[in-house]
């Protein structure tokens, strides 16, 4: 029996892991910005969330980024995340 991967859009998994984070969810949006070497993700979160998807010292938007580094190296893309406030 074949394996089948499912793919999903790189916004959407990201999507999902911040929604998991944050106690307002439905506040959760991200926005692609296509700039010349990089994907940019902003993501917006309600107020009272940012420093749930920021992290003590950076550590949770820090991982963030290296699983989008890792997933970047895997398809030759160049993905970049911030958090706007």
């Amino acid at each position: 029996m074949a394996e089948e991967m499912i793919e999903l859009d790189v916004a959407d998994h990201l999507e999902d892991l911040i929604r998991l984070l944050v106690d307002e969810p439905d506040e959760v949006e991200i926005f692609e910005v296509d700039e010349d070497d990089a994907l940019v993700f902003e993501v917006e979160v309600a107020e009272d969330d940012i420093g749930k998807v920021i992290g003590r010292r950076g550590s949770t938007v820090r991982a963030m980024r290296t699983l989008l580094d890792c997933r970047a190296a895997i398809e030759d893309e160049q993905y970049e995340l911030e958090v706007v406030d």
